[in-house]
């Protein structure tokens, strides 16, 4: 879910302390990128809303944080056209301030929101898989509605700060909507990033690495018996934890730890480069914010993962599917009744 542009422009020269470089290659790699993640992304959040609203009567909590989670990425998919068009006009932003500081806010939501629902999950299916009998009183629907809504107030107030730095500015030639914020602000800007991404970054993914270790150590030990019909229910179980972890793990490598490790990287060499430029070549600028545009569309396509985990891992889709199918066939079910009867 990316949508950044740290220096704003092709040619950036705000001081002497500041290289030029130019950034071309970006107005042809987010567009295209961008717009793969609008059509994809789209199209598979809204079947996994179709399924869960129309086609799933009951909600379990695993449900819950999926829905939650899909509405982050739909609402993220949604601002993408906004992107593609400031993108392929070269940084020429044609809405006004308020719209760019409402986009630049919801990748971010997205963003975070994506990594605390994910949380979430793991958590969830780390009680489920370690502790069976125990989690059967640590769950329910009604504490999975709770926890939703305190990451919904945890995302906002934390990201509520985006509102502020970011900003538009007029050149001779364009008009920039920063996505960090405007050269003044940037030192403020930089501690304020760091933080949000030891809190809704960091931690979480210690979390979600350490549920899985213990995940994994437990799904590898023999099984009890449980007879026939037993061992096909804990292998069914396996297969789908293991998928979970397979798809959390890929949203968290690909997406998640590319774009803070770069971004983390530009931002630090961006500010030693401000602070002394004997210090930090522009090779070494260049580089680093090269690095991190490259990895924006990989953020992005997290709202592509997403919906994956909910259709692999998440929810029994196709039991529920062809349940629903059969139960709308009364021709074939009074087709088998008559045939029983003559039988």
């Amino acid at each position: 879910m990316a949508s950044f542009d740290s220096n704003e422009s092709s040619q950036t020269n705000f001081s002497a302390f500041y290289c030029e470089f130019s950034e071309e290659f970006k107005y042809i790699l987010l567009p295209v990128s961008y717009a793969l993640v609008f059509v994809i992304g789209l199209a598979l959040n809204a079947t996994a809303l179709y399924v869960m609203v129309f086609r799933t009567k009951r909600w379990n909590p695993a449900t819950i944080y999926m829905f939650n989670l899909t509405m982050c990425d739909t609402l993220y998919v949604l601002t993408l056209p906004f992107l593609i068009y400031y993108y392929a006009d070269e940084n020429d932003w044609p809405f006004s301030e308020p719209f760019c500081k409402a986009i630049r806010f919801l990748f971010y939501a997205n963003l975070y929101g994506s990594i605390l629902f994910l949380c979430c999950i793991s958590l969830l299916r780390f009680i489920g898989i370690c502790y069976p009998v125990r989690s059967l009183g640590w769950v329910s629907a009604r504490q999975a509605k709770l926890i939703s809504v305190a990451v919904w107030a945890c995302v906002l107030l934390c990201q509520a700060p985006v509102l502020y730095f970011s900003r538009i500015r007029d050149t001779e030639s364009e008009r920039l909507c920063y996505d960090t914020t405007s050269p003044e602000l940037f030192d403020d800007f930089l501690v304020y990033s760091s933080v949000v991404s030891v809190i809704m970054f960091a931690l979480p993914f210690m979390v979600v690495m350490v549920c899985y270790g213990l995940m994994v150590r437990k799904l590898l030990e023999p099984g009890a018996g449980g007879g026939e019909r037993g061992g096909r229910i804990a292998s069914r179980s396996k297969q789908k934890s293991v998928k979970m972890i397979i798809i959390v793990l890929a949203a968290f490598m690909l997406c998640f730890l590319p774009f803070h490790l770069t971004r983390s990287l530009y931002y630090s060499f961006r500010y030693l480069r401000q602070v002394n430029p004997a210090q930090v070549s522009c090779s070494l600028v260049e580089g680093s914010s090269v690095a991190y545009k490259i990895t924006r569309p990989l953020a992005s396509a997290n709202s592509c993962v997403d919906p994956i985990l909910y259709f692999l891992a998440g929810q029994d889709v196709r039991s529920n599917l062809a349940r629903k199918n059969r139960l709308s066939s009364p021709k074939s079910k009074n087709r088998n009744q008559n045939l029983t009867t003559q039988l």
